[in-house]
């Protein structure tokens, strides 16, 4: 049996899975993380980390995330530990973000209450396909609300979505309109902003 591996060791590892020069976008670099880690600063040092695998000009591989998702639920950072593995699936299947509005009771809305935007709730989209008899043929996607905790009727924010079929969403573009159900009914619709596959190499 291989032995558990400590947080310490794991942070250090996706650390060292970094080029040196990899800059956030809030200015945190790979050596800052690197000190952060030697003065045992380990919840720091894991947010700079996701910091830093989040921005767009680094390209974390899909073992940075996974070793920071095993950090994180050391450290009982639930909803870190969950983005974490989140992201390691984007690294996988790519990334699909668009722009979510939720319908109110008046517009015939089902929901009548916020649910929390962590990837717990699995709604079902309509995302334009058919059945060969013509049917509208809907698919499964987790959802988690960027920069907000809750997302209720009425609201809008950006998302991103997390097929459990992905080869059913590579048609989609930007621009493209999603309608998201709960059960039959409809609860929202979605302005899809990025739908990009996974980076090869």
């Amino acid at each position: 049996m291989n032995p558990v591996v400590d947080a310490f060791t794991l942070l250090r590892r996706a650390a060292d899975l970094l080029p040196d020069g990899a800059v956030s976008a809030s200015g945190v670099t790979a050596g800052d993380v690197r000190e952060e880690i030697g003065c045992r600063e380990w919840e720091l040092a894991l947010y700079l980390l996701v910091d830093l695998g989040d921005s767009r000009s680094v390209r974390a591989p899909l073992a940075f995330w996974e070793l920071l998702a095993e950090a994180a639920r050391q450290m009982m950072l639930d909803r870190s530990s969950r983005w974490c593995r989140w992201r390691a699936r984007e690294t996988e299947h790519g990334v699909f973000r668009a722009t979510l509005t939720l319908l109110t009771p008046e517009e015939g809305g089902t929901r009548r209450s916020a649910f929390d935007g962590d990837g717990r709730l699995v709604p079902v989209w309509d995302i334009g396909l058919r059945t060969a008899d013509g049917e509208r043929s809907t698919s499964i996607a987790r959802l988690w609300v960027e920069s907000a905790e809750t997302l209720g009727p009425g609201e809008t924010a950006d998302v991103r979505l997390a097929p459990l079929t992905p080869e059913h969403w590579t048609h989609l573009a930007r621009g493209d309109v999603l309608i998201m159900h709960e059960g039959r009914p409809v609860v929202g619709t979605a302005t899809v902003t990025e739908a990009s596959r996974p980076a090869l190499g």
